[in-house]
């Protein structure tokens, strides 16, 4: 069964997430990820979710998640990331 990672993702820099954007497929691609979706937030039917954008991989495992977290490419990125958005970036698991 695949596991996703999911990304909520709240823009602080559209210019720097834009490059970020951009670079992430690259980063993911040798561990296999599919992108599930992306889109930006219409509307919020309940709760209070500030965030714009929400995206969902599809990888393997969880190991291969942790195993790209971790590579140097994606790594390389975090500070592109961190200009761009705030985001919490999760692994969820079926159940």
């Amino acid at each position: 069964m695949p596991t996703y990672l999911s990304a909520i993702i709240t823009v602080k820099n559209p210019e720097k997430l834009k490059e970020y954007i951009s670079q992430v497929p690259a980063t993911m691609a040798p561990f296999g990820a599919t992108l599930v979706f992306r889109g930006k937030v219409h509307t919020v039917l309940n709760g209070e979710e500030k965030h714009h954008i929400e995206a969902v991989f599809s990888f393997e495992s969880a190991a291969k998640i942790e195993a790209w977290y971790q590579s140097d490419a994606y790594q390389s990125l975090i500070p592109v990331r961190d200009e761009g958005a705030n985001m919490t970036i999760s692994i969820l698991e079926g159940f």
